[in-house]
């Protein structure tokens, strides 16, 4: 169980969220305690350690600077957002189990709030105006899952819409974004290494909460699917598409600018990440978004299959 926590032998954020088992028993404060401060961020307290330098190039303006800073800006914001929903979520827990499993995970999205942040600022003394995506995509979410939490007080719906409507659409973008990275800045894969390993243990505990739900209360499983659609809906209106690809045509030109210090690199096995295209990149990410969702979704007993 360490081992999902640990710098070194963590699975891929894909891999562990989709295999890994935990609960939230397994997952209290004093897990916490000892696999993250302990394990997870020991060097790496800022999101990577002193030997994960950042080239001087990725500071220069340039379309390389200006991808990566957007996205940094855009996820600060992001699990800004994510850190204060979560307090409902502490609030609502039934059991101290969840209780305290959410109030670790509260910690860990605050501290990715605060490297994405960092980092943005090692990159640029100027910020990157995101205010229209974070309009457009980020307080939609939040009204959504604030209805839920906020309004109706309802824990496991909550619980739902984090796990499997935002987190669980969110995280094959950050997979990708690790391994694009590593080549270029591998302070920023760092940071997302760090981040990624937290999100298998949130991923793994939500869906392991909800799923101890179902089967106990399998009444419950119409309205969450009603849920989980409604959420589907919202997700097909957001433009988050459009956002990613303006950050990859931009990641695109700078790739080309820097085709030989990428090398042979590859950003999965058989493709080395000179050769992809930004549709090529945004694909491969929706496919493992809809694995690691059919997986998950599986698991928690909300596909066509019932829960088993």
């Amino acid at each position: 169980m360490s081992g999902v926590a640990d710098w070194e032998s963590a699975p891929s954020l894909i891999d562990g969220a989709m295999t890994a088992e935990l609960t939230a028993a397994d997952c209290g404060v004093a897990y916490w305690l000892g696999a993250v401060p302990q394990g997870t961020l020991r060097g790496h307290v800022y999101g990577h350690g002193p030997e994960a330098v950042t080239p001087a190039f990725m500071r220069e303006p340039g379309p390389l600077n200006e991808a990566l800073t957007q996205e940094l800006a855009f996820r600060s914001i992001a699990e800004d957002k994510a850190t204060r929903a979560l307090g409902h979520l502490v609030a609502l827990a039934p059991d101290t189990a969840s209780m305290e499993f959410y109030a670790t995970q509260l910690i860990d999205e605050a501290r990715h709030a605060m490297v994405f942040r960092t980092h943005m600022e090692e990159l640029t003394r100027t910020p990157p105006d995101v205010s229209a995506d974070r309009e457009k995509i980020l307080v939609p979410l939040e009204e959504f899952g604030l209805r839920a939490l906020r309004d109706r007080r309802d824990f496991i719906g909550g619980v739902i819409i984090l796990t499997v409507l935002v987190e669980g659409v969110l995280a094959p973008a950050a997979e990708l974004s690790e391994r694009k990275w590593r080549p270029l800045d591998p302070a920023a894969a760092d940071v997302e290494r760090g981040a990624g390993i937290d999100e298998i243990r949130h991923l793994v505990v939500g869906s392991s909460i909800a799923r101890e739900h179902l089967l106990a209360r399998p009444d419950e499983r119409p309205r969450l699917l009603e849920l989980i659609e409604d959420g589907h809906r919202l997700w097909a209106t957001l433009p988050t598409q459009d956002m990613v690809y303006r950050r990859e045509l931009l990641f695109q030109e700078g790739l080309r600018a820097h085709a030989g210090l990428v090398g042979d690199y590859e950003i999965w096995p058989g493709r080395r990440l000179a050769d992809t295209t930004p549709e090529e990149r945004l694909e491969t990410a929706l496919e493992w978004s809809g694995r690691m969702q059919r997986t998950r979704l599986d698991y928690m007993g909300l596909s066509s299959g019932g829960t088993t």
